[in-house]
């Protein structure tokens, strides 16, 4: 045996007993993460006295009110995801065909809309159509005392979901149009073909996988959405699935997990197909295109520019600018009713809800710390994960992808009624439960944010070459010191951006925590949606743009990393 063999030997067998800890550690995170909360839900549905009966879930399914609820969960899920198709899809052409100018803020204001909670996007445009609007107020358009909000109940749910849900459309058409050849554009264009007809001949064929996955993503995010029909639904007793399992929750306590097992497994059905059809849809559609031969704008408008680009700062203006800015006057303003001016201006709620006020401070205080410790944790294990699925596990690789994603793909409800059955009991060997600490919570986020945190780890570590490592195991590099001076290192900005990721979509969550939360564990989420059952406009406005605003700020200093981050890790960078 030469010397080089034997150092590649010896090399070897270093990576085969170190790397082997890391995939121990990724095997037990997929089935702490992904198969014992799930395993556990679909085992108290089937069997809910030890023994498999399909009486309980046959009486819930046929329920009148869980009958009520999915067909409300369908039409509100069904009619915004038609919305979001044809919004966000026309707004993702244009920014990409177009020469439009400012698609950057263009785009980055649209994901804004998306990143931020949608319980806040509810606030806000319940504050914006509202009979005490302040907005409304100063431009001379308010409603007469006393008139019911236009926007409760099921249109102005669906209306809402799909201005909410319509950035999804848009990142699934960019995500597609990312890998259409510009060869393709050409030949058209060299057949004489308008950008018009470029666009419904050639585009927009291609795309049909994509433009339908889209409109199945927008389609579960309506199902498994609760912040929106919980503001807007509720007061009116319109009630999806989501809700349901809210209310009955809250109203009887554990003693009714046994059923809501069986409506979250309602929720989990529907999700389940709707996912799995738009990534079959997806995998069919992704190639690999070279940088230098992706399509580019092809389409100048000309004399259309100027009212074209009118038209998206108008539809920015509605979805996001007069929402934020009535709810901000909610906020400055000392009390409902209070004409808003010069004179009545103040940060009294801010401060309340800031300094003041136990329970807010604590709630911003556990939202940073959950957020914070999740995207710390999963930024740790991403790089770990991310080189174990490369390197070492490329058979089950589909699989075990599949299986972090389930978690995520799912609705939070879902997943938040199967840490409850897990974690009700004391655990065994410890003998101490995790349900109503803020242990459950942590855990709950770390399973159904890992996905979003590995992948753009992932993507990084896919332009990783294999020479790099090999060099480092022929100076007899163990593998702990191959991932923390070599992987690592070159990860990191991948890893640490998929953290502020994390970071964005937990800080505001509310569908898992709705559920999970007990006193001294509440989140921002929480605490804002109990405000607003309250009846205190002012705190919650306060709550909802201090909250908005630190996703802002995450989401700039994203943007700054840009230069540093495989090319789609951020979802407004076409």
């Amino acid at each position: 045996m030469t010397l080089a063999s034997e150092e590649r030997t010896a090399a070897g067998g270093s990576r085969g007993r170190d790397g082997g800890l890391a995939l121990v550690l990724l095997v037990l995170a997929v089935g702490l993460f992904g198969i014992l909360p799930l395993g556990r839900l679909l085992l108290t549905a089937v069997a809910p006295g030890g023994t498999i009966s399909f009486g309980p879930i046959a009486e819930q399914f046929g329920s009148r009110a869980a009958v009520l609820a999915t067909w409300r969960t369908l039409e509100t899920a069904g009619w915004s995801a038609l919305g979001a198709l044809a919004l966000g899809g026309a707004f993702a052409l244009v920014l990409a065909v177009t020469d439009v100018r400012g698609k950057r803020p263009l785009a980055f204001l649209f994901v804004f809309s998306l990143m931020v909670a949608p319980q806040v996007i509810a606030l806000a445009f319940l504050s914006l159509a509202g009979a005490g609007s302040p907005l409304r107020e100063i431009l001379g358009l308010s409603l007469p005392p006393g008139t019911s909000n236009p926007l409760l109940g099921r249109d102005g749910v669906i209306l809402v979901m799909a201005l909410h849900h319509a950035p999804l459309v848009a990142i699934t058409v960019w995500s597609g149009l990312r890998y259409l050849p510009r060869s393709v554009i050409e030949a058209a264009e060299i057949d004489g073909a308008s950008p018009l007809q470029v666009v419904t001949r050639v585009i927009m064929p291609l795309l049909r996988g994509n433009l339908v996955a889209a409109g199945l993503l927008a389609f579960v995010a309506g199902v498994g959405n609760f912040g929106i029909p919980a503001l807007m639904g509720m007061p009116v007793n319109y009630l999806t699935l989501p809700t349901l399992i809210y209310r009955r929750l809250t109203s009887f306590g554990p003693t009714v997990l046994a059923d809501m097992a069986a409506l979250a497994l309602i929720v989990a059905l529907i999700a389940g197909i709707g996912t799995v059809t738009g990534t079959m849809l997806m995998r069919r559609t992704v190639g690999k295109v070279d940088l230098e031969q992706r399509m580019t704008p092809f389409a100048p408008l000309g004399r259309w520019r100027g009212p074209m680009e009118a038209a998206l700062w108008t539809l920015l203006l509605v979805k996001v600018g007069l929402p934020f800015l009535s709810l901000l006057g909610d906020a400055l303003r000392p009390a409902l009713g209070v004409p808003l001016g010069l004179a009545t201006v103040t940060l009294a709620n801010f401060a309340e809800v800031l300094l003041r006020q136990d329970v807010t401070t604590r709630a911003f205080r556990n939202s940073f710390l959950l957020a914070g410790t999740a995207a710390l944790c999963l930024c740790g294990l991403s790089i770990i994960f991310a080189h174990c699925l490369e390197r070492r596990t490329r058979r089950l690789r589909p699989v075990i992808e599949a299986l972090i994603e389930t978690p995520y793909a799912l609705p939070g409800v879902v997943l938040a009624i199967a840490c409850i059955l897990l974690f009700l009991k004391p655990l065994p060997l410890l003998g101490v439960s995790l349900y109503g600490t803020v242990f459950i919570i942590l855990f709950a986020y770390m399973a159904r944010f890992l996905a979003p945190a590995l992948k753009p780890t992932l993507a990084a570590m896919g332009q990783i070459e294999a020479h790099h490592e090999d060099a480092a195991r022929l100076d007899g590099a163990s593998w702990w010191q191959l991932m923390r001076h070599v992987v690592g290192p070159i990860l990191m900005p991948a890893a640490a951006a998929g953290a502020l990721l994390v970071f964005l979509v937990a800080f505001n969550e509310l569908t898992v925590s709705a559920l999970l939360w007990s006193a001294g564990t509440e989140t921002l989420g929480v605490v804002l949606f109990s405000l607003k059952e309250a009846g205190l406009a002012g705190e919650a406005a306060a709550v909802a743009i201090s909250a908005s605003a630190v996703i802002l700020l995450a989401m700039m200093l994203l943007d700054r990393l840009a230069g540093r981050l495989p090319d789609g890790v951020l979802p407004w960078r076409m």
